[in-house]
């Protein structure tokens, strides 16, 4: 069995400058947990849930420290700082452009690749899906649910 026998043609796709907040509502609108992110037709990158996910990790702070009694009327203000900062953060996130976060490294395959190709470098790197290249142009996407279903009707 082929790619293109298995592979979704109707590829559902972001643009590199689409907010983050625009590529989450493409993914939850077609409900989808990534597309091929495109520029100018080109394939550029891919944006997955586990991407937008990150930018919600708040970074750790490093190690505990104790303060001296000089830093005990600094401490809440420097509390204070740190949660004014973490807002702003959250709330610039929708502002993001997805060319920023997106997996710029994409691992694609031919239509013409076997089905177990295609399995095999999924499993290999860790990833659910694969943009279908013919002629430098994404003509479908594969992802791990496609194969499933595909196995289920030989």
């Amino acid at each position: 069995m082929k790619v293109k026998d298995v592979m979704n043609p109707d590829v559902v796709f972001c643009k590199s400058d689409n907010t983050i907040r625009e590529a989450a509502k493409i993914l939850k609108d077609n409900n989808i947990s990534g597309a091929p992110v495109l520029e100018n037709g080109r394939l550029v990158g891919i944006i997955s849930e586990g991407d937008l996910l990150e930018l919600l990790v708040i970074p750790e702070k490093g190690n505990l420290w104790l303060p001296s009694p000089f830093e005990v009327i600094e401490v809440p203000i420097r509390e204070l700082l740190s949660w004014e900062e973490t807002k702003k953060m959250l709330s610039d996130v929708g502002s993001t452009k997805v060319k920023e976060i997106m997996t710029k490294d994409v691992h694609t395959i031919s239509s013409e690749a076997s089905v177990e190709e295609a399995s095999e470098l999924m499993v290999r790197r860790r990833i659910n899906r694969l943009p279908v290249m013919e002629n430098d142009r994404v003509v479908g996407i594969i992802t791990r649910g496609d194969i499933i279903e595909g196995l289920a009707k030989l």
